[in-house]
């Protein structure tokens, strides 16, 4: 039942956050003169439409939809849940008709075209604002807070989990539910060590647990961890630094992080962050993908046939579509809690802003440039060859799409 109600849940925030994309276009074409001939929310088939008849909105007949009275916008819902549209009167360059899409100035159209990716940067913001407000989870390596206006509180302690055999904390006896409070090194006279003292740390969560473990791995300290309300110590021996699991046990714990003043400048710099986090991940996909296929047909060298092949499984496991989104990441999310949920909300926000000024073809980015790069040559961008440009991209990113999806389920099956 979990699943099933993540993913209505994640379906819904899809759909408010690419409507809300669209709902840029939108208000940004109206204040630019173009006119908006339709605004669904989710995709067609449709399901009702509004329209203004004789100055009063009026619920259109389906015998009415084919030729609608009335004039103006029609504003509609639709069947299909995967978002929404904004339709533009003469959306191609090449049409002069007034009020169009292509008979606006460059710069209305620069507004359009990127007024969608504005907003879902604003919703972001809004997003990661309240939660900064209320409470805000970190998954980012050194993510933004205010020195002297954030207030850590700790929503669960720092718990064991699965104990694996043969491992530190098996041979410690720590079982699962043991809950972390404290860990001290034993220190030492050896000029190898970092640190000659003993040292106490107080473990709330799990960076202070990691951040210990890398600084002692492969040297034995002191736990205090407790078990049904009772406190105990125990001497046990952290596993090697490249150790694929810490203590050989896996371990939970969240907190989360409250600003009053200052919550604004979180929001706005944590939606900075994330963004250039995204723009740096989408740069290193590309490079894995592409230095992967050239490695792999280099015939001479076996391994860098090897390295390639693992540089495209890098970048496929780096990649989820929508099943996975929404089949996977959701669910899981909801299990978390609300403001994790609200976290991917924000990420997912951004990743859509970041991905639509991509320079291709299909997207706001790339038929801005295609835009430009007529404009710049002093020739007329035709209709057919605009539709032929976008059609072809699109077909490209549905391709990816379909592969993408095939992956994702590939993943949850096994």
């Amino acid at each position: 039942m979990s699943v099933v109600l993540g993913i209505i849940v994640g379906l819904l925030i899809l759909m408010f956050l690419v409507t809300g994309h669209e709902f840029g276009h939108f208000i940004a074409a109206r204040r630019n003169g173009v006119e908006v001939e339709e605004f669904g929310i989710c995709f067609p088939p449709r399901a009702i439409a509004w329209r203004k008849v004789k100055g009063k909105w009026r619920r259109l007949k389906r015998s009415e939809w084919d030729n609608p009275p009335g004039e103006g916008l029609i504003f509609s819902l639709n069947w299909l849940p995967i978002g929404g549209f904004c339709q533009m009167k003469g959306e191609s360059d090449a049409d002069k008709r007034k009020g169009s899409f292509g008979a606006s100035s460059f710069w209305a159209k620069t507004k359009i075209l990127f007024a969608g990716v504005t907003m879902n940067w604003l919703m972001a913001f809004v997003i990661l604002t309240v939660l900064a407000l209320f409470g805000m989870p970190h998954f980012l390596e050194n993510q933004f807070e205010m020195e002297g206006d954030t207030e850590r509180v700790v929503t669960m302690p720092v718990t064991i989990g699965e104990v694996k055999s043969d491992s530190p904390a098996e041979r410690a006896h720590l079982k699962e539910g043991d809950i972390i409070r404290q860990m001290r090194s034993l220190g030492c006279e050896d000029d190898s060590c970092e640190a000659k003292e003993s040292e106490l740390v107080f473990v709330n969560v799990t960076d202070d647990l990691f951040d210990f473990d890398a600084k002692y791995a492969g040297q034995t300290v002191y736990m205090t961890y407790e078990r049904d309300g009772k406190a105990n110590m125990v001497e046990i021996e952290l596993n090697p630094a490249d150790a694929e699991y810490i203590l050989g046990a896996g371990i939970s714990g969240s907190a989360v992080y409250r600003s009053t003043w200052s919550a604004p400048i979180v929001g706005l710099v944590t939606t900075a962050q994330i963004t250039g986090e995204t723009f740096k991940g989408v740069g290193q996909l590309i490079w894995n993908l592409l230095s992967g296929v050239v490695q792999q047909l280099n015939f001479f060298d076996q391994s860098a046939r090897e390295n390639g092949a693992e540089a495209v499984k890098a970048a496929g496991d780096s990649v989820s579509g929508p099943v996975g989104i929404i089949g996977v990441l959701f669910p899981n999310m909801m299990q978390t809690g609300f403001g994790n949920l609200m976290f991917l909300a924000a990420l997912i926000s951004i990743s859509l802003a970041c991905m639509n000024v991509l320079p291709i073809p299909a997207l706001d980015g790339g038929r801005w440039l295609l835009i430009l790069i007529y404009k710049l040559r002093k020739k007329k961008l035709t209709k057919e060859v605009e539709e032929k440009i976008v059609g072809r991209a699109f077909m490209v990113l549905l391709i990816i799409v379909a592969v993408v999806t095939v992956i994702d389920v590939i993943r949850i099956i096994q």
